[in-house]
């Protein structure tokens, strides 16, 4: 039995639909830890956006937004019947809502809003605070936990990661096309790694952990061997 530290902080970055969640999921399964979306956070905030007209022709109304802020509440709460924790907005079960196409192709657009990201990173900060978590997402090794004990960025393949997506989507009955899906993946990636704010990128001190071709459980075996060198 592996004995970790307490708390133990995790942070997992990396591109869009390359298994973070999935990843991090299992992790904190194994191991005990709380597992906090962080980009299921970013999506609450672009689903409430898209609900309140303040998203126009693909660009978000940033100021409109920011003045909803304080009236906004997003959080998790476990359920027992899928044994995994569920987006919450304003008291609201999203988890559904925010998985479709319409969401993705515009969340990239609401993260990049500098008001928008400190105020998740202070909620995120707060969530994770004196507990043993793992976190996925775009900038939790460097900006939301630049202190994590472990840093994985993780990637894969721009055609395995839509495929990914594409059955993911299909298993929850939501129609795409695979294409739609690469193209939208294609214009995160760019978007995500040349924002201003907290763009996408590779801790210095972070493991990279590219899935292209491993299964979930070799993932795990791969992890395992992380935190056993970790805990020496």
């Amino acid at each position: 039995m592996i004995q970790l530290k307490q708390p133990l902080v995790i942070a997992i970055d990396g591109h869009s639909s390359c298994g973070k969640s999935s990843f991090a999921k299992n992790i904190a399964k194994a191991f005990g830890l709380l597992y906090i979306d962080s980009g299921a956070m970013y999506r609450a905030l672009t689903l409430f956006a898209i609900r309140n007209g303040l998203i126009n022709d693909g660009i978000a109304d940033a100021k409109a937004i920011e003045n909803h802020l304080s009236s906004i509440t997003v959080d998790f709460q476990y359920n027992p019947n899928t044994l995994v924790y569920e987006t919450f907005l304003n008291g609201e079960n999203i988890e559904k809502a925010i998985r479709t196409m319409e969401v993705s192709e515009n969340v990239s657009e609401v993260s990049k809003i500098k008001t928008v990201r400190a105020w998740l990173v202070t909620l995120q900060r707060k969530i994770g605070e004196n507990k043993s978590i793992v976190m996925d997402g775009r900038d939790i090794g460097t900006v939301v936990f630049p202190n994590a004990d472990i840093k994985i960025f993780m990637t894969a393949s721009l055609e395995v990661r839509a495929e990914r997506r594409f059955k993911e989507l299909e298993e929850k009955g939501i129609p795409v096309s695979i294409d739609d899906i690469s193209e939208n993946l294609s214009q995160r990636d760019y978007i995500d790694q040349n924002r201003a704010e907290s763009p996408l990128r590779k801790a210095n001190d972070a493991i990279t952990l590219d899935n292209s071709n491993m299964t979930l459980l070799q993932q795990m075996d791969w992890f395992k061997s992380i935190i056993i060198n970790f805990c020496q």
